[in-house]
């Protein structure tokens, strides 16, 4: 059984949206694929297992804070592992994540 998710809409960053002005770059997800959407300020990889009219169905391999970059075992009702299913048209190009490691950039005299 998959959990229902309430994706955030993916805005400009909208998989669908990028692929409109390079449709020869697009190739659907298949089995195996990882993809990417937005949930309540998280970065959410999904593994494909299936793929049904549009809707991607798979397991949640990965949440990302967006502030940090940090990796959470859940957000909200949300965790590691759960199947979910993720419409193509809710799929997010991820953003730039910090790196945990990366130092602040000391201001040159």
């Amino acid at each position: 059984m998959h959990k229902h998710v309430e994706w955030d809409d993916p805005g400009e960053r909208g998989v669908l949206r990028y692929y409109a002005d390079h449709p020869d770059d697009y190739r659907p997800p298949q089995p195996g694929s990882i993809l990417s959407a937005s949930y309540r300020g998280f970065t959410v990889r999904v593994r494909v297992e299936a793929r049904v009219e549009g809707t991607n169905i798979g397991e949640v391999v990965a949440l990302i804070a967006n502030d940090n970059g940090r990796r959470q075992q859940a957000a909200g009702d949300l965790s590691l592992g759960d199947t979910v299913r993720l419409p193509d048209a809710c799929r997010a190009l991820e953003p730039r994540h910090p790196e945990e490691s990366e130092e602040p950039e000391e201001p040159e005299d």
